[in-house]
């Protein structure tokens, strides 16, 4: 693992029956949880993770599945829902003493937050959202050719044994394909942390594609029912996103308040991989997100 975060202790923490997370922790001072995308790990943070721990507890983990944390095997269709996810991140701060704490998602991670925002309110007291929409509304903003941008989501949503065969075939072709394209600034992306994102994704693709299985079900059907529940996220709320929506034809701003009672939703030029493209910016909206009121428990 390249030395990336100097001054974080790493720790494997049980989360749930069977998986531990592996997670970064450093600094001190009220916690927040980063959570990484796809094809990447807790790696992605490195930038942010610094400057935040001037005066945070910031804990980075691999996500299940991902990285260096454990990669259960999915028989039903359950263990990647982002249900269980969250309930793996819940269970990471508890176990480093934290009740309370503000969430950070980038991609996958943003869609685990979300999740863990919505069933564990009274443990979020701040969440931020990194260029994704809620996964409902991800399936209703992708329409005729232009979804085609989205074309690994069809293919990881297919039926177990073809997606896993197909990109295990060329996993370095099919990962580092979503570096290039994602990237706006190459550059923000050394090539030791390239290969470290593709070794690990090389070793976890059975996971990775149960992780985007469960995201054209399990996890659509969890949004639904909230959505008709009338749950909203209560909490302070940061969505910070490239300007898909203009490409797509959709208002993801107004997407997002269906969701967010108090939403800060802000578009920024940089490509996909905004903390490590553009941290200093992302550092800035995470201390405005920390800065902003919460109701009281």
């Amino acid at each position: 693992m390249p030395p990336a975060f100097p001054g974080f202790a790493h720790h494997r923490v049980p989360v749930a029956d069977g998986v531990s997370l592996h997670a970064a922790v450093g600094g001190s001072g009220t916690p927040i949880v980063l959570l990484h995308g796809f094809p990447q790990t807790h790696l992605m943070w490195r930038h942010v993770a610094a400057d935040l721990a001037a005066d945070h507890t910031v804990i980075c983990p691999d996500l299940r599945g991902y990285g260096a944390s454990d990669k259960p095997a999915d028989p039903d269709g359950t263990a990647y829902a982002k249900r269980a996810m969250a309930a793996d991140i819940v269970a990471l701060a508890r176990a480093l003493g934290h009740t309370r704490f503000a969430l950070a998602g980038h991609d996958r991670g943003a869609l685990v937050a979300f999740r863990a925002a919505l069933d564990h309110p009274a443990a979020v007291t701040h969440l931020a959202c990194l260029d994704v929409l809620p996964t409902l509304d991800t399936w209703e903003a992708l329409h005729g050719t232009t979804g085609a941008v989205g074309f690994h989501l069809y293919l990881m949503a297919q039926p177990p044994g073809l997606p896993e065969r197909m990109i295990a075939a060329a996993p370095d072709l099919f990962f580092g394909h979503f570096l290039d394209l994602w990237a706006g600034d190459p550059q923000a992306l050394p090539a030791d942390v390239r290969a470290a994102y593709l070794d690990a994704c090389r070793e976890a693709v059975p996971s990775i594609v149960a992780d985007y299985r469960a995201s054209a079900g399990i996890d659509v059907d969890h949004d639904r029912a909230d959505r008709a529940a009338g749950r909203r996220l209560r909490m302070p709320v940061t969505v910070i996103q490239q300007d898909w929506g203009a490409a797509l034809g959709f208002d993801a701003a107004a997407l997002w308040r269906e969701w967010a009672d108090d939403l800060r939703h802000t578009t920024v030029t940089c490509g996909h991989f905004m903390a490590e493209e553009a941290p200093a910016d992302i550092v800035k909206a995470l201390r405005d997100l920390l800065a902003r009121r919460t109701a009281s428990r």
